[in-house]
């Protein structure tokens, strides 16, 4: 006689904040390994102005999201557009480097296509996972604001399978979503539904194309 599953907890992990401040100290850590070659701004400049708008997101939220404030949400925001500006000013800067004939080393360009291929996964995860369904408060029922419509579709949530009845994602199932749009340059098991999201993908698979189809063919060629 089969035996009926038992009713599984709720997970949390949705909840947890530290992942993504995590992986975004580790992002802007290394953005002062960037070649000099790539360089227009200052070397700090990012880092600082990174550390500056992560320093109150972790402060209200150090482990787990329990204060839900608006502005702490807009601070999130302008952070990964900061993120997402900059990695695009090292990415132009790649590529004039890579046109303007001075290339004498390969590696130059396969160390700075890697760290903007990186920044640019983690800060389009960080932006799925706070926007999607109106971002993680939204989505976790134990908090009061509204949940708008999914902007993504994973596979757990169609799947009619015993233990994934309360399943809600957390900021790995986001950064799997945000590693695998910029290696395959297009959705793969989760699917983008709004607007909004397309765009985002769209943008982040045209970063990853450009540094890792184009730069980093030229790079071996150089090599």
């Amino acid at each position: 006689m089969n035996k009926v599953p038992k009713a599984t907890a709720p997970s949390t992990k949705h909840m947890r904040r530290w992942p993504a401040s995590l992986a975004v100290l580790v992002v802007l850590a290394l953005q002062l390994a960037v070649p000099a070659q790539v360089l227009s701004l200052p070397r700090w400049l990012l880092p600082a102005l990174g550390v500056a708008l992560l320093v109150p997101l972790v402060w209200a939220n150090p482990f787990h999201l329990r204060r839900d404030e608006p502005w702490l949400r807009w601070i999130e925001l302008v952070l990964l557009g900061v993120l997402v500006v900059f990695n695009g000013i090292y990415l132009a800067g790649l590529i004039d480097y890579l046109t303007s004939g001075r290339v004498d080393n390969g590696m130059v360009l396969v160390k700075a296509a890697l760290l903007i291929w990186v920044t640019n996964v983690v800060a389009f995860a960080v932006w799925y996972w706070e926007i999607d369904r109106g971002g993680p408060f939204a989505r976790a029922p134990e908090h009061e604001r509204e949940v708008e419509r999914a902007d993504l579709l994973f596979p757990q949530m169609t799947a009619e399978i015993p233990g994934w009845e309360r399943w809600l994602p957390g900021f790995t199932d986001y950064l799997f979503v945000a590693f695998t749009a910029a290696t395959a340059f297009s959705p793969t098991d989760t699917m983008p539904l709004s607007a909004r999201v397309k765009t985002l993908m769209t943008v982040q698979s045209a970063i990853s194309l450009l540094a890792v189809a184009v730069v980093a063919a030229r790079a071996v060629n150089v090599l």
